[in-house]
């Protein structure tokens, strides 16, 4: 195995980690844990046959393939290890299984699409002279689902504009304090970003780790600091006027919602795309989405 190799391997369990757990990383995930993935990942290659009505037993993965052949054989094997010549590659075939199941062609496609890392120290935000709302921002911490369309130029065309239900996570940093946030977006692209607040505004930056596109969201939240003196007070909802740059470089204005997961346990970790009749939509995003001329930015 080449250094290469184990670094590919290391982020794919690092992946996993995240996916399933939301956890940074494979050291931070016990055998046991490490079986309920394989659990989860047969679930899901049992659903791709029965869709596919492939009629042969589904070719699963070994209860203890995770734990004991890729992380005590391979990525613990090499720590502190100057020569790792000696372990073997793992069968990429197993490897391309479990991606696929995950929405990628294969094990190449998955390590092309995690080729960079994100600095979240790229991104700049803050307000000189103005007071963080650290209350806000704690009450802002979870999980979230976004809402957003671009707005035709043409009213007419509104039916044939899409709506991107994306994921959405808000977290304290534990090193540094800041608080970060991190959507999905379609073709598997990740979007990593910083949230502050001041008084009753939020602010959000948002930069793609696949392709050069930075994403802004104002909002602000009236008389939040009174509400949230509230002892069952909590934010559900954010409207957001959303801006980013186009792929020709040109400004796109968003009308953006955020709406809060109450059960976390029903938190699907990717974006889905639904026409706008779709019954899945909460009718309170239907309809802020309908009111084309009410919601429309004139950025120019």
């Amino acid at each position: 195995m080449k250094k290469e190799d184990l670094l590919h391997l290391e982020k794919l369990m690092n992946f996993l980690a995240s996916h399933f757990l939301i956890k940074n990383s494979w050291k931070d995930v016990s055998k046991s844990e490490w079986t309920f993935i394989v659990d989860e990942l047969n679930g899901l290659l049992k659903e791709r046959d029965l869709k596919q009505k492939i009629k042969k037993e589904t070719d699963l993965v070994g209860a203890n393939y995770l734990y004991e052949h890729l992380i005590i054989n391979k990525l613990k094997a090499s720590v502190d290890k100057t020569d790792i010549s000696g372990l073997g590659k793992p069968n990429l075939g197993k490897l391309s299984r479990i991606v696929q199941v995950l929405g990628y062609d294969n094990y190449i496609d998955f390590i092309n699409s995690h080729n960079e890392s994100f600095s979240f120290n790229d991104l700049k935000i803050g307000i000189p002279k103005a007071t963080v709302n650290t209350r806000l921002l704690d009450e802002l911490i979870g999980f979230w689902y976004s809402f957003n369309r671009n707005l035709p130029d043409n009213p007419e065309k509104i039916n044939e504009e899409r709506i991107w239900r994306s994921s959405v996570e808000i977290y304290k940093s534990e090193s540094s304090g800041e608080y970060l946030i991190e959507r999905s977006g379609g073709d598997n692209h990740k979007y990593y970003g910083k949230i502050t607040a001041y008084a009753d505004y939020v602010f959000i930056i948002i930069n793609s780790n696949t392709f050069i596109r930075q994403r802004h969201f104002i909002s602000r939240l009236k008389d939040i600091n009174e509400k949230l003196k509230q002892p069952n007070y909590r934010v559900d909802e954010m409207h957001f006027i959303s801006t980013c740059i186009s792929f020709n470089q040109e400004p796109i204005a968003l009308f953006e919602i955020f709406q809060k997961v109450n059960n976390t346990k029903n938190f699907v970790a990717d974006s889905i795309s639904f026409p706008i009749e779709s019954k899945e939509l909460p009718a309170t995003v239907v309809r802020y989405l309908k009111d084309t001329e009410g919601n429309r930015i004139n950025y120019r």
